[in-house]
């Protein structure tokens, strides 16, 4: 099939790059519009980017032009990819919408926005119903959004027991890695021999997000789940994977053998299975009693798989267990392609041109 025209906004940033890399050897997208700051708009992308990754740029993308990240100056594609850190988006995500383009974004700024869908297409594909009623009240424009880099992981981990036992309470205390704060995150002499224990709004984000994607739509409102939550969030030295040490509180209690069990059991629905980045099996649980950890674990599935292990009895709420998520790849960029991959598979996206 043709590919979709798709354009990067922030494609600068570590989530952009990760967006640039996929996007060039992807079967559906391909990359026409990357856009970033003013001070790198009119030059070649190779040479405004300090490139994280390997290998360098990749050929072709190099070469292209950035464009502005602003309103009115961008053109139009069939879709865009946001990497905008919240400020920027809540200004240009709209702005797109209002002009009857679509959008995927990895931004905070519209996640908890009533109408918007705050997707992991594991869960919550039907969250996507939301789309209509933006299309109607923005002339075709919609945007959805990816969770919070922590919360993807969280929500994934804990989906099959709260679909099987019911979940009245989460206590979530996050290890997280240099990468999910970004380009100007804190150095090394904030984190050699040292742990973090602030991140600004990462909690808040944690506390809120979990009650939507776990929420239902009905009759085109989504209802939250009333699953309280409580986050404790950290910064540690460790270049990529967010570890997760978890308490919860089921409705309906369960044996650690029986919920390791219902873990393990856990597939991606079919529908998700066939997209080009999903994998069948989105959750892997460990056995062993040190697992999982950041540099064993965190590429588990192209890094698009969450590892669960330390499956055990919580005296206070429950149960209790650790996981891992790739916080740059599943977390971000990955996750937000799979969503953009599932529009695309549901027919939901507009053909237009770069």
């Amino acid at each position: 099939m043709d590919r979709y025209g798709v354009g990067i906004l922030g494609a600068t940033g570590l989530v952009g790059q990760r967006l640039v890399a996929a996007l060039a050897r992807h079967p559906w997208f391909e990359p026409r519009v990357l856009a970033a700051s003013p001070r790198s708009a009119g030059r070649p992308y190779g040479a405004v980017t300090a490139w994280k990754l390997a290998d360098g740029p990749p050929e072709g993308i190099a070469e292209l032009e950035v464009r502005p990240c602003e309103p009115g100056r961008l053109g139009r594609c069939d879709l865009w990819l946001s990497a905008l850190d919240a400020p920027q988006a809540r200004e240009i995500e709209p702005a797109l919408r209002e002009a009857g383009q679509a959008v995927v974004s990895n931004s905070s700024a519209l996640r908890m926005n009533d109408d918007v869908p705050l997707l992991v297409p594991e869960i919550n594909a039907e969250h996507l119903g939301l789309i209509a009623g933006q299309r109607a009240r923005h002339g075709g424009g919609f945007v959805v959004t990816n969770p919070n880099c922590s919360v993807v992981g969280l929500a994934l981990g804990i989906w099959p027991l709260y679909r099987a036992f019911g979940l009245r309470r989460v206590l979530v205390t996050t290890l997280q890695a240099v990468s999910g704060a970004g380009l100007s995150g804190p150095g090394a002499l904030d984190l050699v021999d040292n742990v973090v224990p602030y991140i600004e709004g990462e909690e808040e984000k944690v506390e809120r997000e979990l009650g939507k994607i776990l929420g239902r739509l009905d009759a085109g409102v989504l209802r939250p789940a009333g699953t309280r939550v409580s986050a404790h969030c950290h910064r540690v030295p460790v270049q990529d994977g967010h570890l997760e040490a978890i308490s919860l509180e089921l409705e309906r209690p369960v044996s650690a053998q029986d919920a390791a069990a219902v873990l393990r059991e856990f597939r991606a629905p079919e529908e998700i299975a066939r997209l080009p980045s999903a994998v069948s099996r989105p959750l892997i649980v460990r056995a062993e009693p040190d697992r999982p950890q950041p540099r064993l674990d965190r590429d588990a599935g192209n890094g698009m798989a969450v590892v669960v292990g330390r499956v055990r009895a919580c005296p206070v709420l429950g149960l209790k267990l650790e996981l891992l998520s790739h916080n740059a790849v599943r977390g971000a960029a990955g996750g937000t392609l799979l969503i953009a991959e599932l529009l695309a598979a549901r027919g939901l996206l507009r053909e237009g041109a770069a």
